[in-house]
């Protein structure tokens, strides 16, 4: 077996199952989950109509690289949301398997294990993903800290030179996971011209882009680039999915996009890794990255949710909205498991520890005395969550 499996962490959710299997919840409660970043809005339903639709496309066997159809429509996508110049369809967008099958397999085409000590860098906390992918590309992983005296911002002071000199590939993610930040255009700028210093790739995460709050569009990484001059996108894939845009975690449907050289090499290995996106669902991702009216549907009833859980807790934990996305990160008073554990116990809800999405580094776990609330379910049942919370909380 590859050595490197045993270099995996177990995954945040099988060490919450662990904690939450010393306690008994209380019976008299419905369970309410807010542990995991899984929608929960109703698919709509044209989008099921395209994928019905496009059923008898199961008798071909579909390209690696999708139809021209499915890229034309994903380019014309990024030009609309970003104001950018429309991307080559055939050269700078790829289709994939959903965000996560795409963030994990880009490692294994980009790192150069020929090269001594090849390094991975992630935020921290972070989403398992990259540092899983690092591993079993052969790569070492290291950590920047998100801080909140330092609004979460990437410090990339917190590395060492040697450090930098040795990485190849770096993940971000804007809006943040779990944190929600937005990355602003100065610090894209340093980030770019560090990759130009060193040679880098960058991989932007960009799942939860689509959804923010009234008209604060989230600034993109192609976004970014052309406004600073850099329209060819060099050392830069963006990676994004329909999952949590257009509630369809389970159509496993996204793109990545950016930099045409890398692309072709990640196109090449991904012919031999046989992940070709299945034509039924590039028929239903193309009808839904033409249509935004159910996007903004999406982005109304996060919302609505987000105002009236704020308003609830504020009085008893110090909360603050996100930029984006459906994450609440919140200060704990206690320890983060004691508080996740005990509220599963006594309220019968889930949240996950900060502390399960983050690695000790530069001395600190950067995670720790936080949790992490997903507002994924109904309106009704996260108020209720929220309620047995500032229960529990005072």
């Amino acid at each position: 077996m590859n050595p490197d499996l045993n270099r995996l962490q177990p995954y945040p959710f099988q060490k919450l199952a662990k904690l939450f299997g010393e306690v008994t919840p209380n019976a008299a409660l419905k369970p309410i989950s807010l542990h995991i970043g899984e929608p929960k809005h109703a698919t709509p339903q044209f989008i099921k109509d395209a994928l019905v639709a496009g059923l008898d496309g199961l008798a071909n066997y579909p390209t690696t690289t999708g139809s021209d159809a499915l890229r034309a429509t994903i380019a014309n996508w990024l030009a609309r949301r970003y104001g950018i110049p429309l991307p080559n369809a055939k050269t700078q967008i790829l289709p994939v398997n959903g965000s996560r099958e795409a963030l994990f397999s880009f490692a294994q085409a980009v790192i150069d294990r020929s090269k001594n000590n090849p390094v991975v860098v992630c935020p921290n906390p972070f989403y398992q993903i990259y540092e899983g992918a690092a591993l079993l590309a052969g790569a070492t992983p290291h950590f920047l800290n998100t801080l909140p005296e330092d609004n979460f911002a990437l410090n990339f002071g917190q590395l060492p030179q040697d450090v930098w000199q040795r990485t190849q590939l770096i993940y971000v993610c804007s809006p943040g996971n779990p944190n929600g930040r937005v990355m602003p255009l100065a610090e894209w700028q340093t980030l770019f011209e560090m990759s130009d210093r060193y040679g880098f790739v960058i991989a932007a995460d960009e799942c939860y882009s689509e959804i923010y709050f009234g008209d604060n569009q989230p600034l993109g990484a192609l976004q970014a680039a052309q406004q600073l001059g850099r329209g060819d996108y060099k050392n830069l894939v963006v990676f994004s999915s329909l999952s949590k845009r257009s509630n369809v975690p389970g159509l496993r449907s996204g793109f990545v996009a950016g930099d045409a050289d890398i692309l072709g090499k990640f196109a090449l290995y991904r012919t031999y890794h046989g992940c070709a996106m299945n034509p039924a669902v590039q028929a239903a991702t193309i009808a839904a990255w033409n249509d935004e009216i159910h996007v903004a549907e999406n982005r109304r009833l996060y919302e609505e949710k987000f105002a009236q859980v704020i308003s609830l807790l504020a009085p008893v934990l110090p909360v603050i909205k996100p930029d984006a996305g459906f994450y609440l990160w919140l200060r704990t008073p206690i320890a983060d498991t004691a508080f996740a554990q005990q509220l599963h116990r006594d309220y019968n809800v889930s949240v996950l520890p900060g502390s399960f999405l983050a690695r000790e580094a530069q001395g600190i776990n950067p995670g720790a005395n936080f949790i992490r609330m997903a507002l994924v379910a109904n309106l009704d049942e996260t108020l209720e969550a929220a309620k047995r919370i500032v229960k529990f909380s005072r």
